[in-house]
């Protein structure tokens, strides 16, 4: 954008919570299961069933909000959000409208420009449309699927405060982590049980005036968020610029054509006739239920993200990684904690340690589903891995192969390094032995060393390290290279 605009960006998420059924009836909501399989009278909508709320899912509701700082009120409404399409069996969704569950949050956000707190401005509770599948049969049908009708949902509705496509991207990335961590949604954005629609204007610089909105439908990644975000702030000033207006409207991102696409128009707004539901009673929230689930809470990231750096050394950078999802958090913990009890050293003089070797090695073996990981080696086993370099039977270099060994045979450290001889070398006089052979077969370098060309000592130790396997304790062989290049 030029410098005469300004952006105003408000996000509107909607996550998936974490139940096992769906809000407000008993059916499933595994993903991938065969078309109109999981569906009840309650979910279909049919006259007569009557909806009965899905508790778990309001936990999950009350968890998300106090991550977010929101106040959870003791007194809300379900509502009837009342409009027609094919995905909407009853002609009405449950949702909350004027008395939401959850009011007034927040969020902090990292940028390249800095860090910034922008604000959530309420978070409520309501169920999932079915899904319509287009361009069925000869490819004009369309059918639909409701399976996904009823799902438990909610919506994080959050202020204009966001002033850039990278200000976006970062507070979906800090709000995705949030709800993971609290154990409410699987940031699953491939299934859709994370997405987003963004609300874009642009406004003069200066102006405290908000431009007209237009709502970007169901963005389902991190990157198509950022660039449907720049491609509609370009078209806005662009038609603005021109004399032209921005009409309210929906658009979608067509990321194979790179730009948004007109869906329909909402010049007027629309008109949803909400009222209470007469099906459910109004949600009473009493003190001790509210404190039991604040009870349960995690620890906040960046609370932890501090800790970690204060108390075992880590750089912002290590804490980033390493709470890049919850149960690598969790499995690096354990890690440092096993490594510590084996070695009986602290975790302050072994929290970096374990920090460098897991984000080098482990996590490239690491693969992420929902809330679950599955990591090539558990952690007990590297922290046997990682004592045996703290009590020095073996180094950094040999580490890495073990653990390449581990990975392949499922085979404990010690078993690998008793197995291959791998054990650092610490006899002096062993180690003199094959420093002197070196030595002697390469006595064209030790002329340049001696001519003062003491780079050729890297030249040495490569090849006695090379000798031994590798085995050789490093210090011993660069105190004994010394000894041995300095005799006339």
């Amino acid at each position: 954008m030029s410098t005469n605009y300004e952006a105003v960006i408000g996000l509107e998420v909607h996550a998936q919570l974490l139940t096992r059924t769906k809000m407000f009836c008993g059916c499933s909501i595994a993903y991938g299961a065969p078309p109109n399989t999981q569906v009840c009278p309650v979910c279909l909508g049919l006259p007569g069933a009557l909806p009965v709320p899905n508790r778990q899912a309001i936990e999950l509701a009350m968890r998300a909000a106090l991550s977010l700082g929101c106040t959870v009120r003791t007194f809300s409404r379900f509502a009837r959000k009342n409009y027609f399409y094919p995905d909407l069996a009853k002609g009405y969704q449950i949702s909350q409208f004027e008395l939401p569950l959850n009011e007034h949050g927040h969020l902090e956000i990292t940028t390249s420009t800095g860090t910034k707190t922008a604000g959530i401005t309420r978070i409520h509770v309501e169920e999932d449309a079915a899904k319509n599948l287009h361009g069925i049969g000869a490819g004009t049908d369309t059918l639909v699927d409701f399976n996904r009708a009823g799902t438990a949902l909610i919506e994080i509705v959050g202020e204009p405060d966001l002033r850039s496509s990278e200000e976006a991207e970062q507070y979906l990335k800090a709000l995705r982590d949030v709800l993971m961590f609290a154990g409410v949604n699987d940031g699953n954005l491939e299934e859709g049980s994370f997405r987003c629609d963004a609300n874009v204007s642009i406004r003069p610089v200066g102006s405290e005036t908000f431009g007209t909105r237009v709502e970007i439908k169901n963005i389902n990644s991190f990157r198509f968020v950022r660039k449907a975000i720049d491609f509609e702030l370009a078209r806005q000033e662009a038609l603005v610029s021109a004399g032209g207006k921005v009409v309210m409207e929906t658009r979608t991102w067509s990321d194979p054509q790179g730009q948004t696409l007109s869906m329909r128009s909402k010049e007027q707004a629309h008109d949803y006739r909400y009222f209470a539901d007469p099906d459910l009673p109004p949600l009473v929230i009493d003190a001790p239920w509210l404190a039991r689930i604040a009870g349960t809470l995690p620890e906040a990231l960046p609370a932890r993200r501090a800790r970690w750096q204060a108390a075992l050394g880590l750089t912002a950078y290590d804490a980033s990684v390493l709470t890049s999802h919850p149960a690598i958090a969790a499995w690096f913990e354990e890690t440092v904690a096993a490594t510590a009890k084996l070695t009986g050293k602290s975790d302050a003089e072994l929290g970096k340690k374990v920090a460098n070797f897991v984000q080098a090695e482990v996590l490239r073996e690491t693969t992420t589903s929902g809330l679950e990981a599955q990591f090539p080696v558990p952690s007990d086993r590297v922290a046997g891995l990682l004592a045996l370099v703290e009590d020095g039977t073996i180094n950094g270099k040999i580490a890495k192969d073990v653990f390449a060994d581990m990975v392949k045979t499922g085979k404990s450290a010690k078993q690998i390094v008793d197995g291959k001889g791998l054990a650092q070398v610490t006899d002096t006089a062993a180690i003199e032995a094959v420093v002197r052979g070196v030595v002697q077969a390469n006595l064209k370098e030790v002329e340049k060393y001696r001519a003062g060309k003491t780079s050729v000592k890297g030249f040495f130790v490569g090849q006695i390290m090379k000798a031994t396997r590798g085995t050789a304790n490093a210090a011993i062989v660069n105190e004994l290279l010394d000894k041995v290049l300095g005799e006339a």
